[in-house]
């Protein structure tokens, strides 16, 4: 039974050295990035948040494989008048260790917006769902998800408030922004769900 509230476990090639992020609390933190490898070859390229105590005495040299352990967390950034949710790792420990690709996420949480659903134009079943993660000491994370196939069918049906768990991987993928001055390229976060649970609460 999937039962942890946000657990994240990924394991990929260092693509970037750790560089400073912000303080707070009297605390050091640092982004660096992972690229690690889908089963059909495609690369997503992850950004991980690690205090400065956990980086250790990791060898920072790039190139090499890292595992990180920890959660998947948001940020929702406030720029002038606009908004954008910042999706990253945060690690609760980081190791340089060598084996295969992972990227494996658990989430629990609640619907915290209508279900969208969706048909790409060769039939491919698709559900948009934003799910809100509860953590200590804040009111949580908000997730974006997406399902495919009879689970896109299943998040579909889901009221606003439905608590669930999700069990599969952070994917990255990129788009055109367009703004007021020109276009932007970025890059977006969302949990590509291969398993659900809908949760006896919910009845």
């Amino acid at each position: 039974m999937l039962s942890q509230t946000n657990q994240a476990l990924v394991r990929g090639t260092l693509a970037t050295l750790p560089e400073f992020s912000h303080e707070t609390g009297g605390r050091r933190f640092f982004r660096l990035y992972l690229e690690t490898a889908r089963l059909s070859g495609a690369v997503d390229r992850l950004p991980v948040i690690a205090p400065e105590s956990v980086l250790g005495t990791l060898d920072p040299s790039g190139g090499g494989k890292v595992t990180v352990s920890g959660s998947l967390r948001s940020h929702n950034l406030r720029a002038e008048d606009r908004r954008r949710l910042l999706i990253f790792l945060y690690a609760d420990q980081i190791a340089a260790e060598d084996g295969p690709d992972l990227n494996d996420i658990t989430l629990r949480g609640n619907l915290c917006r209508e279900p969208v659903y969706r048909k790409t134009p060769l039939g491919r079943e698709i559900c948009d769902i934003m799910l809100a993660v509860p953590r200590m000491g804040r009111l949580g994370d908000y997730i974006p998800c997406i399902l495919w196939g009879r689970t896109a069918q299943c998040a579909a049906e889901l009221p606003v408030g439905a608590q669930i768990t999700l069990a599969g991987r952070l994917q990255s993928r990129g788009y055109v922004k367009v703004l007021p001055e020109g276009t932007e390229e970025r890059t977006a976060y969302e949990l590509s769900a291969m398993e659900l649970e809908i949760l006896e609460e919910n009845f």
